[in-house]
Order: C-alpha cells, then sequence, then structure tokens
C-alpha cells in the first residue's frame, strides 16, 4: 500500500470515530483527499452532508475541534445536498473536488445524491462548463509556465502538472472525451510520488520543487541526483501537456459538432480528415519505412496535427527507413523542420510516441535534458526543435536551407554528451549525416556548422572587431563563405529560440559587422576599415580638453561618450561612475585626440532610469579631483543589497593567448555585480596597463567580458607580466 493510501485509510478511520451513530449526516472526502492521494502537507478537503438537523452545527463542533486540536489542516463545509449542488453549480473549484466525492462514514444516501446530482449538472452544462475549465487550465499556464521547461517547476498548478490530469479527469466525467490513458497515470503517479517526498523533505504543503531542494528529493526517490529529477519530472510533465493538448481538440472539436469534411489528400497515402492528418484508406504501413517522416512532414506543412491512431500505427507497424536514407525521406525531413510553428506540435507527437529516437537514436540522449541555466526557456530538445521554427524564417537567407534546418536541429546533440558539446556534437554528425544519406562535402559542413554554432556570436561579443587578428581566427575556423553564412542565420535562430530578448539589434549589429569582414577575408576581397573618425562635436570638444559627458541613443543601445585630459586610471573612474548611475556597460572602445582620452562606452539603464550626462559629468569631475571615492560608494551599494549569502563558482580569468596581435586579451568570467568593470579597470590601471577596449557580454546572472590591453609602450604584454596581471585580476574580484 502506497504512503498516500495509508494516509489516507489513517483520516477515514480517525473521522470515522469523530462521526458515529448520527443518522441524517454524513462526511464526505472531496478533492485529493476524495482521490485517496493524502500527501504529507495535504489538507483534510471533507464536506459534511446533512438533511435538514437543526443541530448540525453542534454535530459538525464534534467532528471540526478534535482536527484543529490536532494541528491537521482541514478544509471543510457544512450544507445540505442541495446547497451543495448550488454550490458546484457556481464555482468551478468545487465542482472539480465534489467529482471526487467519496463517502466517509454517515448515512450512504446522501453522498450518492450528491454525487447522482452533480454529476448529472456537470453533463447537462458541459457545452458551458468545459469551455469556462479551459480558460482555468490556460490561465494557470500563462502565470505559471510548463511544468516539462522550469527549472523550479510548480508540480501542481503548472501546465503539465497534477491539476492538467484534474482537468482530463473532469472531461471524461462529462462523458465528452475518454479519459487519462495508461501513459498518463502513470506520469501522474510519479509527479504525486515526487510532491510527497517534497513535502516530507521540506515538512511543508508545497508543490514547487525549487532548486535547493532537488538534491534530497532525488536521494529519497532513489535517483543520481537533482538533474535526473528534474528529467524525470520533465518527462512527466510533458506526457501529460501532450495528453492534455490532444483531448481539449477533441473536446473543442465535440463541442463544435460541426460536419466532417470530406478528405482532402495531402502527400502519398497522407490525408486531411476532420482537421487532422491521417492514413489514407488502404494504405500499408508495414510496406513504407519513410511513411513516418512522410506523413510528418506532410501535416506540419499543412498546418495540421497528426491524428493520435495514425501516430500509433506509424510507431507500431512502419519498418525502420533503410541505411541512408532516401533522398524523399531526407526532403520530407527537411520539410518538416521547414514548415515553422506547426512543426512543434508534431515533433511532439512523433517524441511522444518514440519515433524521434527511432528516426535519430541520438534523440534519445538530449530528450528532456534540462538546462540549468536562466537564459534557455525550453529543455534540450525542444529547444532544438525551437531553433528549427526560427530557422525556418531564414530559409531565404542561405544558398542551403536544408543544411541551416539540419544544423539547427543538431547544433546542441552535443549536450548530452561528456565534455563541450560543440566538439561532441561535431563527433556525432558524421554517421548522423550518413545515416541521412549526406554527401560527404554536406557532412564536413554540417559538422563545421554544429561545431563552430557560438563562434560568431561569441567572438562578435567578446572581442575586438577592429582587431585583424580577430577576423582571421574566425575565417580560418569557418573556412567558406557557405558555412559563414550558414553560421550567420544559425546564430540568430539559436539565440532567438533560447529566450525572447537573446537577438537584439545591438548584437545583431556586432555580428552583422563580423560576418561582413570575415565575409570579405573569405573572398579576398577588401576587409571594411572601422569608421574612427569621431563626430564633429566630439571631435571638437577633445581638442579643448576639456572634461565632457555626451549622452545620445543609438538603434542599438544608449552611448556614453566621456571626453576627458588623459590620465591613469581614467577608464575605471569613469566605469565606477556609470555603475553609480545604474548604467550597466556593454562595450567600452577609447581613442585618442592628442592629450586627450575618448571613450566610448554602450550602456543599458537599469531600472530604466534616465541617463543625465550632466550628473555624470559632475560626479567624473570629483572621482578625478579625489572628493568622490567611487570604490567606496560602490562597496557601500553592494554591502547594502547583499542577501544571503548563495555558493557560487570562484571568478575566472583567461589569456586569450591567440585573440590577438597587437594587445593582451584577458577574458573575466564571474557572477555579475555592480561594480565589476570598476573593479578590473582599476587593478589594470594599477599595474600601468592602457585598455584599449572592453567587450562586456552579460548571460543571466554570469559575465564574460575581454578586456585587450597594452603596455604604456602600446605593446602587447611579455608572457610573464601577462600571467601576473591575470592573477591580480583574479584576486581582486575573489569574494570577501
Amino acid at each position: 500500500m502506497s504512503a498516500r493510501a495509508v494516509r489516507t485509510a489513517r483520516a477515514d478511520a480517525w473521522l470515522t470515530e469523530l462521526l458515529s451513530d448520527v443518522e441524517g449526516v454524513a462526511l464526505v472526502a472531496v478533492g485529493g483527499y476524495g482521490r485517496g492521494e493524502l500527501g504529507a502537507g495535504s489538507d483534510l478537503d471533507v464536506l459534511m452532508l446533512h438533511d435538514g438537523r437543526p443541530d448540525i452545527v453542534a454535530v459538525a463542533d464534534k467532528v471540526w475541534y478534535p482536527i484543529w486540536d490536532s494541528g491537521q489542516k482541514l478544509d471543510h463545509s457544512v450544507r445540505t445536498v442541495k446547497e451543495a449542488v448550488s454550490v458546484a453549480g457556481a464555482d468551478m473549484k468545487a465542482v472539480l473536488g465534489m467529482l471526487h466525492a467519496r463517502h466517509i462514514v454517515g448515512d450512504p444516501d446522501l453522498t450518492a445524491r450528491l454525487r447522482q446530482h452533480v454529476l448529472s449538472e456537470w453533463r447537462s452544462r458541459a457545452t458551458k462548463r468545459l469551455p469556462e475549465l479551459r480558460e482555468m487550465v490556460r490561465d494557470r499556464a500563462d502565470r505559471l509556465g510548463e511544468v516539462a521547461f522550469l527549472l523550479e517547476p510548480d508540480l501542481k498548478d503548472a501546465r503539465g502538472g497534477l491539476r492538467d490530469v484534474h482537468a482530463l479527469e473532469a472531461i471524461a466525467a462529462a462523458w465528452v472525451a475518454a479519459g487519462p490513458g495508461a501513459t498518463v497515470k502513470s506520469a501522474y503517479r510519479t509527479l504525486l510520488d515526487v510532491r510527497d517526498v517534497l513535502q516530507d523533505v521540506t515538512t511543508r504543503a508545497t508543490s514547487r520543487l525549487v532548486a535547493q531542494e532537488q538534491a534530497a528529493v532525488a536521494e529519497h526517490l532513489g535517483l543520481r541526483d537533482a538533474d535526473e529529477v528534474l528529467r524525470t519530472v520533465s518527462q512527466s510533465g510533458r506526457a501529460i501537456a501532450y495528453a492534455s493538448d490532444l483531448t481539449w481538440r477533441s473536446v473543442e472539436g465535440a463541442l463544435r459538432r460541426r460536419p466532417k469534411a470530406a478528405r482532402k489528400p495531402l502527400a502519398a497515402g497522407i490525408v486531411e480528415h476532420d482537421g487532422e492528418a491521417v492514413l489514407a484508406r488502404g494504405v500499408d504501413p508495414t510496406s513504407d519505412p519513410s511513411l513516418p517522416v512522410r506523413a510528418a512532414a506532410a501535416a506540419a506543412q499543412a498546418g495540421l496535427p497528426l491524428a493520435p491512431p495514425t501516430v500509433e500505427l506509424l510507431a507500431s507497424r512502419c519498418p525502420p527507413l533503410p541505411v541512408p536514407w532516401t533522398p524523399a525521406a531526407r526532403d520530407s525531413l527537411v520539410a518538416l523542420l521547414g514548415a515553422g510553428e506547426p512543426t512543434v506540435v508534431v515533433v511532439e507527437a512523433l517524441d511522444q510516441s518514440g519515433l524521434m529516437s527511432k528516426l535519430i537514436p541520438e534523440w534519445e540522449t538530449v530528450r528532456h535534458l534540462r538546462q540549468r541555466n536562466p537564459l534557455h526557456r525550453f529543455t534540450v530538445d525542444r529547444h532544438l526543435v525551437q531553433t528549427a521554427v526560427e530557422a525556418a524564417t531564414l530559409t531565404r537567407e542561405v544558398a542551403r536551407p536544408d543544411l541551416l534546418l539540419l544544423g539547427a536541429l543538431f547544433h546542441d546533440i552535443g549536450k548530452g554528451a561528456d565534455g563541450d558539446h560543440s566538439e561532441a556534437g561535431a563527433r556525432m554528425i558524421p554517421p548522423i549525416a550518413r545515416r541521412l544519406g549526406l554527401t560527404e562535402r554536406d557532412s564536413d559542413t554540417l559538422v563545421s556548422v554544429v561545431r563552430w554554432h557560438l563562434l560568431l556570436p561569441q567572438t562578435a561579443i567578446r572581442r575586438d572587431l577592429d582587431d585583424p587578428a580577430t577576423i582571421a581566427l574566425v575565417a580560418d575556423a569557418v573556412g567558406t563563405t557557405q558555412t559563414l553564412e550558414l553560421l550567420h542565420a544559425l546564430a540568430e535562430a539559436d539565440a532567438r529560440a533560447t529566450a525572447p530578448g537573446m537577438w537584439d539589434d545591438w548584437k545583431a549589429s556586432l555580428v552583422n559587422t563580423l560576418v561582413e569582414r570575415v565575409g570579405a577575408l573569405l573572398t579576398g576581397g577588401e576587409i571594411p576599415l572601422p569608421d574612427d573618425e569621431l563626430p564633429a562635436p566630439v571631435l571638437e570638444m577633445a581638442r579643448r580638453g576639456q572634461l565632457a559627458v555626451v549622452a545620445e541613443a543609438t538603434n542599438e543601445a544608449s552611448r556614453i561618450t566621456v571626453i576627458a585630459p588623459d590620465r591613469p586610471g581614467l577608464l575605471c573612474r569613469s566605469a565606477g561612475v556609470l555603475a553609480l548611475h545604474r548604467l550597466g556597460i556593454r562595450a567600452a572602445t577609447a581613442t585618442s585626440v592628442g592629450d586627450t582620452a575618448v571613450t566610448i562606452f554602450d550602456v543599458d539603464p537599469a531600472f530604466l532610469v534616465e541617463i543625465d550626462a550632466g550628473r555624470i559629468r559632475e560626479d567624473l569631475r570629483r572621482a578625478l579631483d579625489g572628493t568622490l571615492d567611487v570604490g567606496q560608494r560602490l562597496a557601500k551599494r553592494a554591502a547594502s543589497a547583499a542577501s544571503a549569502k548563495t555558493t557560487l563558482p570562484a571568478p575566472r580569468v583567461l589569456l586569450a593567448t591567440h585573440a590577438s596581435s597587437s594587445a593582451t586579451v584577458l577574458e573575466v568570467r564571474a557572477h555579475d555585480q555592480p561594480g565589476l568593470l570598476f573593479t578590473v579597470t582599476q587593478t589594470l590601471a594599477e599595474h600601468k596597463l592602457d585598455v584599449r577596449s572592453a567587450r562586456i557580454e552579460t548571460l543571466g546572472a554570469e559575465v564574460v567580458d575581454a578586456f585587450y590591453v597594452t603596455d604604456q609602450r602600446g605593446a602587447p604584454l611579455p608572457p610573464d607580466r601577462a600571467e601576473a596581471v591575470r592573477r591580480a585580476v583574479e584576486q581582486a574580484l575573489a569574494p570577501g
């Protein structure tokens, strides 16, 4: 007997003792208690029914007070059958609880009458109540996200959670669609098991699986670690969400009562019927290995879901595809990936049936695999599908749209293996390509696309694009203009699929500049030179050599130009003042006009603060003359903002040895915090170094910043001095 069943039986026995030898009264378990699913932190959901007894309050007190005195949480009500039915008719949550009404003790006729009337009312009003339930389900999903993809999922209320199964049971009770099948019931039990252990571990009535509890939950469940818990939860949540989508589609069709349309051909052996893609009459799945991928492509291209019975037939009766695939089968896969948003629904059907792993065995390594990075909104497998969806909008930008779509599907396939996922993925591509029947040349291109899919965005943001060494390194890695073109499109698709806002005008501009210069080098053309000419007003102020601050808005970001007589520590004080004004720095580039330094900062205002160039100038003047201690002010702000201590990896500072031939490049990887740029540049100033440019990248709460530094003669640092500076910066950033 499960722990839930034991708790339920004990509660039943206790309540039976509390209400004995009382006529005209019944105790009824509803909600989770009615379903027999009491967890460690569950309430007792109890309805006391009566036939109009005048002393019902005294009877109820004899039951409720012992429960309250015990400390057990109680959700209770006292009603006649008529009153209870009336409440169920007006309150969706109440009726969902009463659909699971279970007699505990007392007059069983009262419970039977309640169930009869509630179910009859629910069925007779299904056309009105089910749309209301549908809106409730959608609202929860919009507010709480999806169990399968959240790093800290709400097991009960998020999409694919326990309440979605309760909704499926309510639909079945209305006799509109079939109830949950074996797969959903198994997934439901899994989520209940996780919830029960979570409540045991936390001793709280919680259903949110927060990060700090996941390891303990894994241990109690006998799972390897927190990642395995999340993968198990994801698999269950996906199964429930998929079944929910199918059921609601069936409900909507039933409630519309539309006439069935004639069958419309979609592809060989596939027709549209009643809003779904189905097998044509007379098709024999056992003789057509390419039927699954052809059916999937036809459905997605028509914007239709695959009918569940069709999916079952395809999964159970079609033979494996030959190796290599036929060109027609490969074209169908590409057509599936290029269909846009409908691809998601169709691939989910293939995945839930096991067909995706049959078609692409490597899929199993990333299936339901969480990405412990708050920037990623999806598991790895779902991210790959979403990247293909985004890539489908860019197929007109490349000469080989098929390789773009395949690259989108496989670019993170190595995340299920050990080591660097780009390299692991590149090693996995040749056997995949042979299976798909790609030529050796196309296989080599796809290997490069997977290996270098992060190259363009990371280089554009972290490296100085005006340095010829940067352009040469990328050109050497990419090798051909075709690969460069594919990587350019994939960079955008990957970013858009990761999370909203991951691809913006600023990032697009930097990547475009990099691609333009690398493309020119690969084709033997003239590399476009950076526009070093300063705007006339800035140039005039620089020639006067006076302190000035200019703020302007560009399409990519807000820009602040600091003009001041050159002196040691100018950059760190400028960065510190901008941090005091809550301006996040994306990039910094320094140049000079005679003895005057001109530093251009691309910034993002935090908290929608207004940029006040006058105040910035005044604070910078005070910082330079020593009347404003920037470091002290930043330290005080950091101390006041500090919350509970969190264990974080120590900052790392690396030397990017081959990134530039004219400067030493230090790459800083650390947790984001106010004044980080100030700390780094202050340390560099103490070592009498000039910062030629800085590239700033913030990834969630982490930063990867690159600093191009030279000695006072403008030369790169010798290896021993570079290593000493690296250690000094790392020590300056160390906590405590």
